[in-house]
């Protein structure tokens, strides 16, 4: 093997394993005292999903957007209060 192809290998795992990494990252703290609190993120600060026509973290349009999640401590969801109302558990409509 030459050196190229040992980089080109070296640069595929390195970047497998990233995007492993990343794509664990929301359900591993999910696990670990975290939930998915719809609505209360600000524009483009949700951590993923928020609709149609965004792919992930960052991607919201507008502030406490109904289908954009953040992460937030387990049971406090709820209880965070916005100017478009409380954070919920499920997609809400706003």
């Amino acid at each position: 093997m030459n050196k190229n192809n040992v980089a080109r290998i070296a640069g595929i795992a390195l970047a497998a394993g990233v995007t492993a990494g990343l794509t664990i990252t929301p359900a591993a703290a999910q696990s670990g005292g975290k939930e998915k609190c719809y609505g209360v993120a600000k524009a483009g600060k949700n951590d993923c999903a928020a609709g149609p026509g965004t792919s992930c973290s960052g991607t919201s349009t507008r502030d406490y957007q109904g289908n954009a999640w953040k992460l937030v401590a387990k049971g406090s969801c709820e209880t965070i209060k916005t100017p478009k109302g409380n954070g919920s558990l499920k997609p809400i409509r706003r």
